[in-house]
């Protein structure tokens, strides 16, 4: 059953935001996490917006996308050197291969990253395992 079973890198979408690119599977992140830079809280029917650039390259992927998203929360995450900052989480949809389901996403900047995207183990939690030495590339033969 290797459609639930994710590698260490996946290639994922986000249809709600119009993006497509790779994303780093992290069982040790709790919150999954997009690049994002010029973030901008706004209203909408009297309900809190962010409107944000995904400008990203590396050479594993490169993004220019402006989103706009329903702020869901905004909460404190520490970062994987320990650094604590306040971020907006968003939800949205996450499809990879042929799963789709919701989750929630923190809006940081990524930009020294390799990847505009981590997925955290509250996204994949019950839905897949993981095979850290895999890649998306080995399950689609």
């Amino acid at each position: 059953m290797t459609d639930a079973i994710l590698g260490y890198i996946e290639s994922i979408e986000l249809p709600d935001l119009g993006i497509c690119c790779d994303a780093k599977v992290d069982t040790g992140a709790c919150t999954s996490s997009l690049h994002a830079d010029r973030i901008e809280l706004f209203k909408r029917d009297g309900e809190s917006w962010v409107r944000f650039h995904v400008l990203f390259s590396s050479p594993e992927a490169s993004l220019d996308k402006m989103c706009e998203a329903k702020v869901l929360d905004k909460r404190t995450i520490a970062s994987s050197n320990g650094q604590r900052s306040k971020r907006y989480i968003i939800q949205t949809t996450i499809t990879i291969r042929d799963h789709t389901w919701q989750a929630e996403v923190s809006l940081s900047h990524r930009g020294t990253m390799r990847y505009p995207m981590l997925l955290g183990r509250k996204a994949i939690s019950g839905r897949f395992l993981v095979d850290v030495s895999k890649h998306y590339s080995d399950f689609s033969e």
